[in-house]
């Protein structure tokens, strides 16, 4: 650090400590209670960190104590039962990562009646990051009034500025930054036995395979290296942000133990609901796809690895092109929620060789949404151009097309007309144009046996894309809906990892635009398969 960066540290761990003594104050109990209460918290990790850490516990939001998630119980448990062994904690941000392992559980250990850890060994991404780590401890350590009511007192000698502080029953706390040697790392005749390795990944590291197997030769040779024949605890946090990552090569290794937590659980519930409310998932969620996978649900994606990078362009006005497509995919979901599926539709227009993709949406929506799109799209295309209405409806769809999406495409019709009737203080010539505005929209289902939809994206839409000839409306680059668009396509991969309903509509789209301008172009009104009046509006 800077003089001025040591100085500003020294001020916020001061500020710290401050709060840290005033949040722990000790109410009166008598000495029976207190002895009580003490062997209970020893055995209690939530009630433990409860009681001793209201400064960290409170919501600064809410103002409400936030309890302990079961993950963060899991944890402390499992460390304490198991003084051996290498643990690696893969939890989403703003999971308290580094709260619980770095500084609870450790004084945790410290506290229990036969104290269970004695040199402590905390290493950061950086030397300074690391003695910011270290100085949380310490400040609890001296400044934590309940803490040092029921333990006694605990700082003897050292600061966190230097990398090193020992307490009065012979405990001893060390920093190290990523790469600097840990070698001979002792306190008397202990060496250490709780060794956490906090976020040492960054974006910058990442970048290079070779500096990652580096770093991880690093982690497994001279970092394990410093524990004695005893051996000790040896944890590892962070979020997975790289498929290239020490993270992700020290979870490989055989016997680790690995806890992965992301924001959401497998059923899409947040995992630490009394922290992370729908509404601030939500409020992440707004990042777009790709930062949200990596941040919070450990899926590091990597961009362009089918499409590097998207056209954007001017189009044409709507008039100039001989007919337009307005192709949708829907999904049966009929609600906003994460854990429906995307419901996808666009207007595609083909012109000169070239496939312009002029509007639409992308986003998880009612039923009844996805109807208002295809009638306010229509409703921006001239009446001299023919707009093609068509819906993926394959075999496993074709109930849902049948009993839902056509009636809500008559409802809405039959809506608005009831609308216009019952419209007041407007001419009777007025009411007659407004009549006359409405559109019975036709929709087609699109019946097409599609290959599997990473295969169609891929072979259909990349060799567009590469030539220029698949364009997005440039006057839509800071729409959400393009800005989806977008990001799908560059997220493909042959996994499917990420959504790709925005993606799969385009190419439903640019499909039939090619077979209808083929089947022009040979005198043949029929666009494609047998027609199957049964199924139009």
């Amino acid at each position: 650090m800077t003089i001025a960066e040591l100085k500003q540290a020294r001020e916020r761990w001061q500020k710290h400590s401050q709060e840290v003594q005033n949040f722990t104050f000790v109410e009166v109990e008598s000495a029976e209670a207190r002895l009580k209460r003490i062997a209970r918290l020893r055995k209690d990790y939530a009630a433990f960190v409860e009681y001793y850490f209201p400064h960290w516990t409170t919501d600064k939001v809410t103002g409400k104590s936030i309890p302990c998630a079961k993950f963060h119980i899991r944890a402390a448990n499992y460390i304490k039962d198991n003084k051996q062994g290498i643990s690696v904690f893969k939890w989403a941000r703003g999971h308290a990562k580094s709260t619980h392992l770095d500084v609870f559980i450790p004084l945790w250990l410290k506290c229990q009646q036969q104290r269970d850890i004695n040199v402590f060994v905390l290493v950061g991404k950086s030397e300074d990051n690391a003695l910011t780590l270290l100085g949380d401890i310490q400040a609890e350590l001296q400044h934590n009034q309940r803490y040092i009511s029921d333990f006694g007192q605990q700082y003897n000698a050292g600061s966190w500025e230097t990398g090193k502080f020992v307490t009065l029953d012979g405990m001893a706390f060390f920093a190290r930054g990523r790469g600097q040697s840990p070698r001979g790392l002792r306190y008397r005749d202990k060496r250490p036995d709780y060794i956490v390795i906090d976020d040492l990944d960054d974006d910058e590291l990442c970048l290079s395979e070779q500096r990652v197997n580096k770093m991880t030769d690093w982690v497994k040779e001279a970092l394990y290296g410093t524990f004695g024949a005893e051996g000790g605890r040896f944890v590892m946090v962070g979020n997975l942000i790289a498929k290239n990552s020490v993270l992700a090569n020290i979870s490989k290794i055989e016997g680790v133990n690995v806890s992965q937590v992301n924001v959401r659980d497998k059923n899409g519930n947040p995992a630490w609901p009394e922290y992370w409310t729908e509404e601030r998932i939500a409020e992440r969620e707004r990042m777009g796809y790709r930062s949200f996978q990596k941040e919070y649900m450990n899926n590091p994606i990597t961009e362009g690895e089918v499409f590097t990078e998207m056209y954007w362009g001017k189009c044409p006005p709507l008039s100039k092109f001989p007919f337009l497509v307005l192709y949708g995919d829907p999904s049966p979901s009929n609600n906003r929620s994460s854990k429906s599926s995307l419901k996808a539709a666009f207007l595609i227009g083909m012109l000169e060789g070239k496939f312009y993709v002029l509007d639409g949406r992308v986003a998880r929506a009612t039923n009844a949404e996805f109807v208002d799109w295809f009638f306010d799209i229509n409703k921006q295309v001239p009446d001299n151009v023919q707009v093609y209405n068509l819906i993926e409806n394959n075999t496993l769809q074709n109930p849902f097309y049948e009993q839902v999406i056509q009636p809500s495409f008559f409802k809405k019709y039959q809506e608005s007309i009831r609308n216009v009737a019952a419209a007041e203080f407007i001419q009777k010539q007025e009411k007659l144009q407004l009549y006359n505005s409405l559109k019975a929209l036709n929709i087609a289902p699109d019946t097409r046996k599609k290959p599997d939809k990473f295969s169609r994206i891929e072979g259909n839409l990349e060799p567009l894309n590469t030539q220029g000839r698949l364009i997005l409306n440039s006057d839509k680059k800071d729409d959400p809906h393009f800005k989806r668009l977008e990001e799908q396509f560059l997220l493909l991969t042959p996994q499917l990892k990420a959504p790709a309903d925005g993606a799969d509509c385009i190419e439903g789209g640019v499909w039939w635009l090619q077979r209808k301008t083929e089947t022009i172009a040979e005198g043949a009104m029929k666009v494609s398969g047998k027609r199957q009046n049964s199924k139009r509006i």
